[in-house]
């Protein structure tokens, strides 16, 4: 299965159950561009980071290589949706001011992604890339997901996962890195929006294709039992990172050049 298909397969399910990054991440990086007429959003899915950076830029491109993702995605006049990948896109050269990659880097093609960017990027650009891994909720609900769901799909991940996991750190973005800021992610969910969040990982439905859908029934009734109220909303906060960084090349340089 290639990469691309893990989101084709309940992309409204994804547009729906998936969190919102924090406000102030998209209030700090617009704070950073000098210009904020264009932006990408680069592996844009249902387009929850397009619709926050439209607050900010006056035009925001938005590109997924799922057409069913885009299908799903948040509509807004001030954004312009199109399927292709981010390795090959059919934007001018140096048109952006910001490039914004979330929850989606350990996806690319390095080897082709970063000549892109750098090519799209305008000279004192900014690059951005962020995600969200493991959550905490309690110590009782968390052991469970850990036991219950964890262990199960463990063979299912994809191998890039691990890049996000390891916040990134393993990939050389070619970019002057600058100081960012800790930014909290968290919400507040009831246990049907908790479970249908667990159902749209990759690994979850590769699991649930290969052995049956049994284990994810058991993850729920073991849920509910130390969960009391299923409707009761409960604090979920998710692992957050971020990595911003500025394209430091000058106005006439090219890119070969450097």
């Amino acid at each position: 299965m290639h990469y691309t298909d893990l989101f084709n397969d309940k992309s409204d399910l994804y547009a729906r159950a998936r969190p919102t990054y924090p406000k102030a991440l998209y209030t700090f990086l617009a704070d950073q561009c000098t210009h904020h007429k264009l932006a990408w959003d680069c592996a844009c899915g249902n387009g929850q980071s397009a619709i926050n950076l439209v607050k900010h830029f006056n035009h925001v491109n938005a590109t997924d290589v799922s057409a069913n993702q885009i299908a799903n995605a948040f509509m807004h006049p001030k954004i312009t949706y199109s399927v292709c990948p981010s390795e090959q896109t059919p934007f001018q050269s140096q048109t952006f001011d910001a490039v914004c990659v979330a929850q989606a880097l350990h996806w690319m093609n390095f080897d082709c992604f970063w000549p892109e960017v750098q090519r799209v990027l305008k000279p004192g650009g900014l690059f951005a890339t962020w995600g969200y891994t493991w959550t905490k909720l309690t110590p009782q609900i968390d052991a469970i997901v850990q036991t219950a769901l964890l262990d199960v799909i463990n063979p299912y991940w994809a191998t890039q996962n691990k890049l996000l996991w390891d916040h990134y750190q393993d990939i050389s973005i070619p970019f002057e890195l600058i100081d960012t800021p800790e930014f909290t992610m968290t919400t507040e969910w009831t246990l049907a929006e908790f479970v249908a969040y667990l159902h749209t990982w990759s690994s979850t439905r590769r699991c649930i294709d290969a052995i049956n859908d049994d284990f994810f029934d058991a993850l729920y009734q073991q849920l509910l039992e130390v969960w009391g109220d299923a409707k009761k909303r409960t604090s979920v906060t998710f692992e957050f990172c971020c990595l911003v960084g500025m394209n430091n090349i000058k106005v006439n340089e090219k890119i070969s050049d450097r």
